[in-house]
């Protein structure tokens, strides 16, 4: 095999592997794969401009349907293998990989049927493409796409716009910049009224994608020929233009083959008087050979910029195979290896948020610094300690037998009933504290790449976390409010003794020369406001002592408890029931979510064709 058939017979290869994995762009792909970054060649025509017999003269078969007005009602990739002589010719759809057809009509009733599938059994279109391969000692290496032939109106059965979808679809194929355009012109009509001509020009406007191709010389009135076209003279392209001379209806209808037509077709040019001189340059073989010719020398010329689009995409899907995960091991020690190994990515990122490397930790210091003063700073303390409630207080302390020096049991009755009131703030930091761990946990597990492929561990890990914060939190609660009953059960005496010493005088003048009462000290009425007043306010200052011993020491707790605790412990009780889980059980942690294996696959397939594309690529470069 040459080294152009080796080339486009590479590229063949690689777009019929990128369609088998849909890899392609189509009328509808918006953004640049391989398919497109490879030329082909997309055939554009008039209806009935006589599109159909020349590929059927390039392919050297009779394999398109036929009929009048629009019969390609959805565009036909055909790509052409080169085989070695002597093997028979065989087809085979995309859409039937397992289904070789060497009987043709077959091909043409299939390529109708599938385009019926879509289109139902109208004149509507569709977008949709049919991927068809032949494989034939008689045709060279091409990819060649088949467009629906440009019309000017809608005929019965078909919408108002049709005429704009076609023209838009053909559009979406011509326009790319890998695409040669061979546009297809009967010469039996003024060249100035081609649709091919007309479209090409919009979109190749430099006209070094085109190739001009001019049918039905043999139907032209006597006496005129296609020579100002051939030539160049009427429209010229960077290109020659080719004509060629399509089978008969009456050939067609005697079953001429494709071998004595395309005999028929040099004869003609052999020997007619306006086209003899061209004769080496006509018909539809050479038009082949043209081609072929000219699409190994795009190929040469993209080969650069498709390696580098191929190494780039390789790039791209390792990272995405990395990101995804390789298959898990079916065994158990590996199946435990990567669920502890997963455990342990989880445990590190959620350390991170606790010691600030990630977002979220600074509310748990938020919690200390605004939330729990705050909540001491609104406990009812002045309703406790309002005149009224401590002259009840002290009253009823006191019972049948009024205190003789300093109301005592008033004052740690109204000290124990105000310390009451911090056991709320203290759990309340607590729960506080739990519910921004348990929020750092989900977080870390939705920031663990490794795990998004295993929901199932994702929501036994989640479990087992709570559980244990769970755990802390109660281990926590008991802590902060032992620390408030700590300080119910044993008063500051040395506050007290530093308060001033006062004479109470009550309603007996004598008790102002009670023994042991300081002269210096103002006397007190027992059951005057001022006394209970300074009462209350002795109580205030005691317990506001407190409340910054607390304010100091319940976040110690917390922190002892819950944050120490689940960065040193978190999954520790997840870890022994790993360890005795068997095979099977550790299989079901390890089940991934279906898109996501499905995802693998696709992206390994295509990562082995991307590679495979690149090997053949530089074996082609090297043989040149």
């Amino acid at each position: 095999m040459s080294t152009m058939e080796s080339l486009i017979g590479m590229v063949n290869r690689i777009q019929r592997a990128c369609t088998v994995l849909g890899d392609y762009g189509g009328a509808e792909g918006a953004l640049p794969t391989l398919w497109e970054a490879l030329p082909s060649v997309a055939v554009v025509g008039g209806q009935s401009s006589g599109k159909s017999s020349v590929l059927e003269s390039i392919v050297g078969r009779d394999f398109l349907p036929r009929g009048s007005g629009i019969v390609t009602r959805r565009p036909l990739v055909l790509q052409l293998h080169k085989t070695d002589d002597g093997k028979p010719d065989y087809a085979e759809f995309l859409h039937l990989p397992k289904r070789r057809f060497s009987d043709f009509s077959l091909v043409r009733k299939e390529i109708s049927d599938e385009t019926d599938r879509i289109t139902g059994k109208t004149k509507q279109i569709s977008p949709v493409p049919i991927h068809l391969s032949i494989y034939s000692a008689n045709v060279v290496n091409l990819t060649l796409i088949d467009l629906p032939g440009l019309t000017k109106v809608a005929v019965e059965g078909q919408s108002d716009s049709i005429v704009q979808d076609i023209e838009n679809m053909v559009r979406s194929y011509v326009e790319k910049p890998n695409s040669i355009i061979l546009a297809i012109s009967p010469a039996n009509q003024d060249i100035a009224t081609s649709d091919a001509i007309k479209l090409a020009r919009e979109v190749d406007p430099s006209g070094e994608r085109t190739f001009g191709v001019l049918t039905k010389l043999d139907l032209m009135d006597k006496g005129t020929n296609a020579l100002d076209v051939l030539e160049g003279r009427s429209y010229k392209l960077q290109h020659p233009w080719v004509g060629v001379v399509n089978r008969s209806q009456a050939d067609i209808n005697k079953s001429v083959d494709m071998i004595a037509a395309r005999q028929k077709e040099r004869e003609y040019f052999e020997n007619s008087p306006d086209y003899s001189h061209l004769a080496s340059k006509m018909g539809s073989e050479y038009l082949a050979k043209l081609l072929s010719k000219h699409l190994e020398s795009v190929i040469r010329a993209r080969i650069p910029s498709i390696t580098s689009l191929i190494n780039k995409t390789v790039e791209e899907l390792e990272s995405e195979m990395n990101h995804i995960g390789r298959p898990i091991a079916v065994d158990s020690g590996a199946q435990l290896y990567t669920i502890l190994e997963l455990c342990r990515a989880f445990e590190k990122i959620f350390k991170e948020h606790l010691d600030g490397g990630r977002p979220g930790g600074d509310r748990i210091y938020g919690v200390f610094d605004n939330q729990l003063p705050a909540a001491l700073k609104k406990l009812p303390f002045d309703r406790h300690l309002s005149l009224q409630n401590v002259r009840k207080v002290v009253s009823e302390a006191d019972g049948y037998q009024p205190h003789l020096i300093a109301p005592e049991q008033g004052y740690r009755r109204l000290i124990e009933g105000a310390l009451n009131y911090f056991r709320g703030p203290a759990e309340a930091s607590v729960d506080a504290v739990h519910l921004v761990m348990k929020e750092l946990v989900r977080k870390s597990i939705g920031e663990t790449q490794e795990l998004k492929r295993f929901p199932t561990l994702q929501s036994e890990l989640a479990a087992a976390s709570y559980v244990a914060l769970e755990k802390f939190r109660d281990d926590s609660k008991k802590t902060v409010l032992r620390l408030v009953d700590m300080e119910s059960s044993y008063l500051t005496v040395e506050f007290f003794r530093n308060l001033p010493h006062e004479v109470e005088i009550g309603n007996n003048p004598a008790n102002s020369t009670a023994k042991g009462a300081n002269p210096a000290a103002p006397p007190v009425d027992r059951y005057s406001d001022g006394h209970f007043k300074r009462i209350a306010t002795n109580v205030s200052a005691y317990i506001l002592m407190v409340s910054e011993t607390l304010r100091l020491t319940i976040p110690k707790a917390t922190v002892h408890c819950q944050v120490r605790e689940a960065k040193r412990s978190l999954l520790n009780p997840f870890y022994a029931q790993m360890g005795r889980k068997e095979g099977k059980q550790l299989g079901q942690m390890l089940d991934e979510d279906p898109a996501l294996m499905e995802r693998r696959v696709q992206c390994a397939k295509r990562l082995e064709l991307y590679k495979s594309a690149r090997d053949e690529i530089e074996a082609v470069s090297w043989a040149r």
